[in-house]
């Protein structure tokens, strides 16, 4: 708001001595009547003060009344004082948004706001998502003092640089560290999301196991701890809720229902875990989660191992039905301006509505959308998407389908672009199998319109 302009001063009239004179019978011009019939003193010179506050003050030391400056400031009209945002009790949430944003906008603390909403720092929030603005939020719960990180810069400490299709369970298991080791020395969760070039420390030096080298074949189980049913388990470093689960011989299943958890909550040492009772120690598998070729084609061993670790995250996490992210995709063409039908023929075609899906080039979810390709659909919607979370991947496949059909030449082009690279149609033109997939593609459209 620019400062109001100075009023101007006020003309004090000077008083006109008393004079018995006898007027001249002349009629004499009103200048001259306006003239005092006394010398008048010499006028002062006088600033004009330099802000309103400024001026009433200078006004009211005339008249011998001091104003203090917060009566000042109260005098100033309604109009020229800065308004307050009206905080609505409700907010939907556009593309962009983040919790503390929307906080900051409407004077709100950011805490309050997650309280209020059940939220974390963590949680994914997407457009369309209506939030609480007011209300009563549940009491702050007291969290336990995690490890501290280990600083980048520690003697001993060996980092990683991220690499196109990397993920953080695929890295753990390259170092031969655990998953939980490699969240707590670089600040992160399961819900993070990582990045080409990105540094993840992978050994804390003196406080973390040396990386071993990767074993030949899977090693076999230890014993099963004696555990009665309702028994506890303090947790030790380097352990993981799996690898808790098999020495106790009880499910992990059974194991993250027991204590609330889930497959991306972050376990530190000394903490206690309920042990719901004792079973018998199921069978070495050494099939892997996700195989390492699909039609004749074998993946590098690295991709592999992300596409099995992304694989075991999402079999540990609850995920939406088929038919829950046949709606979710649905909805989420829609929002984005994508033909319903092209966007759900997709979807069924990669992985049949499946969020658990990853295949062995490590495409992930629904969409079947591999890292390098979710690094590019978050470029192409201005910010991080997470592969895992079922409304972000739809939201990866959907944004890809809606830049391969503004840039082809065609529909039929943009399809084969999805499943064979929009590069490599362009400079080889469409395989056989790629024909075949954009005829599927287009026969499963037909029946969704």
């Amino acid at each position: 708001m620019t400062t109001p302009r100075s009023p101007k001063r006020p003309m004090s009239m000077p008083v006109i001595a008393a004079t018995t004179a006898a007027l001249p019978a002349v009629v004499l011009s009103s200048l001259a009547l306006a003239q005092p019939s006394v010398a008048m003193p010499a006028p002062q010179v006088n600033k004009i003060p330099a802000t309103l506050a400024a001026a009433m003050k200078a006004q009211a030391a005339a008249l011998g009344t001091f104003i203090p400056a917060q009566e000042v400031a109260s005098t100033i009209p309604a109009a020229l004082r800065p308004m307050a945002p009206t905080v609505p009790s409700s907010y939907t949430i556009v593309r962009g948004d983040t919790i503390s944003a929307i906080a900051r906008r409407f004077n709100l603390d950011t805490s309050t706001v997650l309280r209020l909403n059940n939220l974390t720092a963590t949680t994914l929030i997407y457009p369309g998502q209506t939030i609480k603005l007011t209300g009563t939020a549940p009491a702050a719960p007291a969290q336990p003092a995690a490890p501290a990180a280990p600083s980048s810069g520690a003697t001993g400490a060996t980092t990683y640089t991220v690499v196109s299709g990397d993920t953080l369970g695929g890295i753990a298991y390259k170092y031969g560290v655990p998953l939980s080791d490699v969240f707590r020395w670089n600040g992160l969760n399961g819900s993070s999301i990582i990045y080409p070039g990105q540094k993840i420390i992978v050994s804390a030096g003196s406080s973390a196991p040396a990386a071993p080298a990767a074993p030949a074949a899977p090693a076999a189980p230890q014993a099963p701890a004696t555990t009665t049913a309702g028994g506890s388990y303090t947790i030790k470093a380097g352990d993981t809720l799996s690898s808790i689960a098999s020495r106790n011989g009880v499910s992990l299943a059974a194991l993250m229902s027991a204590n609330n958890v889930t497959a991306t909550t972050v376990i530190y040492p000394g903490q206690k875990l309920t042990i719901p009772g004792t079973a018998t120690p199921p069978a070495v598998n050494t099939k892997p989660l996700v195989p390492s070729t699909f039609l004749g084609y074998t993946y590098p061993p690295a991709v592999v191992s992300s596409a099995n670790a992304n694989k075991a995250l999402l079999n540990a996490a609850p995920v939406p039905t088929r038919a829950e992210m046949k709606t979710i995709v649905r909805d989420t063409a829609v929002r984005m301006g994508v033909t319903p039908s092209l966007a759900l023929a997709f979807a069924e075609q990669e992985s049949g509505f499946d969020q658990r899906a990853v295949s062995p080039a490590n495409a992930i979810g629904t969409m079947q959308v591999i890292p390098s390709s979710g690094q590019w659909a978050s470029d192409l919607v201005g910010r991080k998407l997470n592969l895992l979370d079922p409304y972000d991947n739809a939201t990866a496949g959907v944004a890809i389908i809606r830049a391969l059909v503004a840039t082809s030449k065609d529909v039929d082009t943009a399809i084969a672009g999805y499943y064979q690279g929009a590069y490599s149609v362009s400079k080889y033109g469409m395989y056989d199998d790629t024909k075949r997939y954009v005829a599927s593609i287009k026969a499963r459209q037909r029946t969704f319109a």
